[in-house]
């Protein structure tokens, strides 16, 4: 009978892979998938109705309040001044060279997005930094890659992110063994963009001009506040804060800093733009996230059924699923199985319910494809579909230049995260 279960679970689970990799609206696909795995596997109506759907909703409170302080965070970031200042320091800082110019920027958006969260942060940073890069002569595909890349490398060490995915594996936690991983995988991405960078300009003859496009509405801000974006991770690091009081202290700071604390009447009504700004930016996420979590409960009750239906199919040596995960990293591309928030949610239940891997392991394997390939470089991925309509490439252009890249760093990193985690 559980032959039987498991082929309709699998039936069902590919075709939310094709519903996703076709553009389907995810937060009503994992509605429809937690109701259709609970009636699958037999899960009684009371448990569905008081374990799946609201216990799952409500597992995700403590990770939504996160999401939301961080996509805060990152419009106090922008609305402050400080990103733009930043930005435009390190486009001083290049002088006459095109190319260094190109790779600090890349560096320093990494950074930015180490604490910083949200598709209304990346959009605002981005309509500064594209067009830096394309009067540098930089061709759009190459500037786009880069800079979606590059926030992409910073999401490594990103608390807010990292407890999305905190969600399937509760009992890893984010602290100095992450941290240490996070900051190695994050390096090895900012160096497989300065290739991409290197490989893509070699032959490109560079303007020596630059512009920093709205001059007028970017702030200059004291060189103390540059430290802002960091100071999240920097008070986990230190003193094993927790994200929301290392958050709102980054955002004190940043008032402070930027001299906004010294004007109460605009500093309030700073707050209250960046906050309902930080909030309308990442509804529709928490919407598909609620789902995603009612889902995750419903595949957490099934999982014993993969059991005898594909356990002797997977392997059991870390280095082989490491190598495996690294090879077949494209699947994270298009909300396929590979994609943490997309089909690759049914991938952690059924690889978990398998208990063959500790979480501790089985978290960066499934994070790495997800970071590098899904967020840095797939084109659903929303801040990636908006820097590539941004800048008028195509959808073919965007990832001919960038998958090629991510898919390396993520068969480097999956092999890190063997050996650290193993």
């Amino acid at each position: 009978m559980d032959l039987v279960l498991g082929l309709l679970l699998l039936v069902t689970y590919f075709g939310l892979v094709y519903y996703a990799v076709k553009g389907g609206n995810l937060m009503i696909g994992f509605l429809i998938m937690a109701i259709l795995w609970a009636i699958i596997g037999g899960i009684p109506y009371q448990t569905t109705i008081n374990q799946v759907i609201e216990k799952g909703a409500e597992s995700y409170g403590v990770t939504a309040v996160i999401v939301i302080f961080g996509s805060w965070f990152g419009r106090v970031i922008v609305d402050t001044g400080i990103a733009g200042s930043i930005i435009r320091k390190m486009v001083e800082l290049g002088g006459d060279k095109p190319l260094v110019i190109t790779i600090l920027l890349s560096i320093v958006t990494s950074l930015i997005f180490t604490s910083t969260f949200g598709v209304g942060a990346v959009i605002a940073i981005g309509v500064i930094i594209l067009p830096i890069l394309l009067s540098l002569g930089v061709p759009k595909k190459v500037a786009v890659s880069s800079f979606t890349l590059a926030v992409g490398a910073g999401m490594y060490v990103n608390v807010v992110l990292f407890k999305q995915v905190q969600l399937f594996f509760p009992t890893v936690k984010y602290g100095t063994s992450w941290l240490h991983f996070g900051f190695v995988a994050m390096g090895i991405q900012l160096v497989f963009i300065i290739a991409m960078l290197i490989f893509n300009l070699r032959s490109n003859k560079l303007l020596q001009a630059w512009a920093v496009p709205n001059e007028s509405v970017i702030e200059d801000t004291p060189m103390i506040a540059f430290i802002v974006p960091i100071i999240p991770v920097l008070m986990e690091i230190a003193f094993a804060w927790q994200p929301i009081p290392a958050i709102l202290l980054a955002i004190l700071l940043a008032f402070l800093f930027t001299k906004k604390l010294f004007h109460p009447k605009a500093a309030v009504a700073l707050v209250q733009k960046t906050l309902y700004d930080g909030v309308a930016d990442v509804g529709l996420l928490l919407g598909m996230l609620f789902t995603l979590a009612m889902f995750g409960k419903a595949a957490g009750m099934d999982a014993h059924i993969f059991q005898p239906l594909i356990g002797s199919l997977i392997p059991h040596n870390p280095l082989i699923i490491a190598i495996a995960f690294g090879i077949l990293a494209p699947l994270a591309l298009f909300r396929g199985p590979l994609m943490v928030w997309g089909a690759g949610s049914a991938t952690i239940a059924i690889l978990s319910g398998l208990n063959l891997f500790s979480p501790v392991l089985l978290l960066p394997l499934v994070y790495i494809p997800t970071i590098s390939m899904a967020i840095s470089a797939d084109a659903t991925q929303s801040w990636n579909l908006w820097a590539i309509n941004y800048s008028k490439i195509s959808v073919k252009e965007f990832l001919k230049t960038g998958v090629f890249w991510a898919w390396i760093v993520v068969i480097v990193n999956e092999l890190i995260a063997v050996g650290m985690f193993k």
